[in-house]
């Protein structure tokens, strides 16, 4: 059995709002159909979509590489959720530090959120495995640009920092971890993974901070047994 992660971090606080629309109005002689977008005085002829992706189906190699992918998959879709709040968390906390312009101040203000989180997420942390303490490690920095070992020696102490790298390494996890899925094909097997639980409704989508194209990685890594067919 792998051996329970027992250290946490990160932020959250929250926020996002949906767009309401109304039925299609005739404005004029040609009877052009225009749509009010709630909150946007700004009549529209048409609404911006978002991208939509066409998943090709599933094809495996091996047993094991299927399994692989299925445990994977499963380990994902169970912290996504803590990365996601983490990204919005740290959004909010940043804005909130900008409006308090003594250092004094914004320290009590940083310890007295940390402290709520702790007492708020640290237990359902602690139940992560050591690879699902890795992998939320690896979305976090997907979420915001920023390794969680960077995060906690910002936000806290260079020396805090040190201790829950090493802590971390104990369990052979690194919070300086990052994520490319360009480079490595298991962050590209979580990515597409991802995005087939987005477009599935599973999981609520928060766009990345990083710079890459989902259809090139797809281009990149698929192999081709699945070009067939």
């Amino acid at each position: 059995m792998e051996r329970k992660l027992s250290y946490l971090v990160f932020l959250f606080l929250g926020l996002l709002e949906g767009v309401a629309q109304v039925p299609e109005q005739s404005l004029d002689s040609v009877a052009e159909k225009l749509i009010i977008i709630e909150g946007d005085s700004v009549l529209q002829s048409s609404i911006p979509l978002e991208d939509a992706y066409v998943f090709g189906r599933l094809k495996f190699s091996s047993y094991k590489e299927k399994l692989r992918y299925y445990i994977l998959r499963r380990k994902t879709q169970k912290v996504y959720p803590y990365a996601k709040l983490a990204a919005e968390r740290l959004v909010e906390l940043n804005d909130s530090l900008k409006l308090i312009k003594k250092n004094r101040k914004r320290k009590k203000y940083t310890k007295k959120v940390q402290k709520y989180i702790e007492e708020e997420f640290s237990e359902e942390l602690k139940k992560l495995t050591r690879t699902e303490g890795q992998i939320l490690v690896k979305l976090i920095y997907r979420q915001t640009g920023t390794t969680a070992f960077d995060l906690v020696k910002e936000l806290r102490s260079g020396w805090r920092a040190f201790w829950y790298n090493t802590t971390a390494k104990l369990f052979k996890i690194s919070i300086k971890e990052e994520f490319h899925p360009d480079k490595i094909e298991e962050d590209y097997l979580i990515e597409d993974i991802l995005q087939r639980a987005f477009a599935s409704g599973k999981l609520e989508r928060q766009e990345t901070v990083l710079d890459y194209n989902y259809d090139e990685l797809y281009n990149k890594w698929k192999k081709p047994s699945q070009k067939k067919n």
